[in-house]
């Protein structure tokens, strides 16, 4: 089969012949029809730090996907050929303390598609039964960055926005995506901050309430226009800076609550007076919440949430370097290649 292949350890990933994945007993074979690039990717394509320290090559990549299952193994139950199919990229243990506890995004033994084993980057894919998620009628453009918009949900939805003001730092697709979620479920005012000009317009189409590019003004002095008195009851910190993680602080309201996804750097300054003067509460988020993100993710889907305009780009497959060349250049949302 062909699959996109990190086979050197330089910059870029090659389109090889390879092995098709054999099923087994409690595995589904996906026969895979789109993916979308993640930032992960764009690290192992350019090959930096990060890819070098985590990965053993060669690894066919990719995590994001949908598709229509081809095979089943012999003790699968729920699934059949044909269905169209997503699912979940982190595969767990099942028997640690936090699997047993339905807490299974905290499993400390997970194993990630396209990082620790060969991904979704390829004509086909095998995962395990309990990985699977349905997209029923769902666009497979939309189905296939199924992962990210499971971020933005876990992150959005970690604290009660109905009525808040919410702080966005950071315009990426996961940052655009929970700005559409916020409004959805009904927060007064949501705030996108990022230094690119291209998101921020992407922002506003996502149903932002101001966008502030921060190389140029700061967040304060809006306070007035948007009837605010003294700072934002919820921060997503989606940026991964430390200056906007910082100026976030600056921004938050007494007793405000932050979802921390960016991952910020290992020498990141904070300024702890703000965490514990102002009474302010932090939580780290990593993955989804499985499966009740999940559900959640689809429910808002047919209820008529609409995420459609954070994908930009769709090309084929045989056009990924000039995908992962889009990406590079963060003029972007979401990119899409079809298979």
């Amino acid at each position: 089969m062909k699959a996109l292949v990190k086979s050197s350890d330089s910059h870029g990933i090659w389109m090889e012949d390879v092995p098709q994945p054999i099923c087994k007993a409690n595995e589904v074979k996906i026969k895979i029809t789109h993916t979308a690039i993640c930032g992960t990717d764009l690290h192992i394509y350019e090959w930096d730090e990060w890819a070098q320290r985590n990965l053993n090559l060669p690894l066919i990549i990719g995590h994001e996907f949908c598709g229509v299952i081809e095979e089943i193994g012999s003790s699968v139950t729920h699934y059949k050929t044909g269905q169209r199919v997503s699912g979940e990229g982190h595969i767990t243990c099942g028997y640690c303390r936090n699997c047993r506890a339905g807490k299974r995004h905290l499993c400390h033994k997970t194993i990630g598609i396209g990082i620790h084993r060969s991904g979704a980057f390829a004509e086909y894919l095998v995962i395990p039964e309990t990985n699977i998620w349905p997209i029923d009628n769902i666009d497979s453009e939309i189905a296939a960055f199924f992962d990210p918009f499971g971020n933005a949900v876990h992150t959005t939805l970690s604290y009660n926005i109905t009525g808040e003001d919410v702080l966005i730092t950071g315009a990426g697709p996961i940052g655009l995506m929970s700005t559409a979620i916020c409004n959805f479920v009904g927060a007064r005012n949501v705030v996108v901050t990022d230094v690119n000009d291209y998101r921020l317009k992407l922002a506003m189409k996502m149903g932002a309430t101001k966008t502030i590019n921060t190389s140029k003004d700061t967040i304060n002095e809006y306070f007035n226009e948007l009837n605010m008195v003294s700072g934002f009851d919820v921060g997503l910190e989606m940026s991964g800076n430390s200056v906007a993680f910082n100026s976030m602080l600056d921004n938050m309201y007494n007793g405000g609550n932050i979802a921390l996804l960016g991952l910020l750097p290992n020498n990141t300054k904070v300024n702890w007076d703000h965490v514990i003067f102002k009474g302010l509460n932090i939580k780290g988020i990593y993955g989804r919440e499985m499966y009740e993100t999940w559900y959640k993710m689809t429910q808002m889907l047919k209820s008529g949430l609409n995420i459609s305009k954070v994908l930009t780009h769709k090309l084929k497959i045989e056009n990924y370097n000039e995908a992962f060349e889009i990406m590079a250049s963060r003029n972007c949302g979401k990119i899409v290649l079809e298979w």
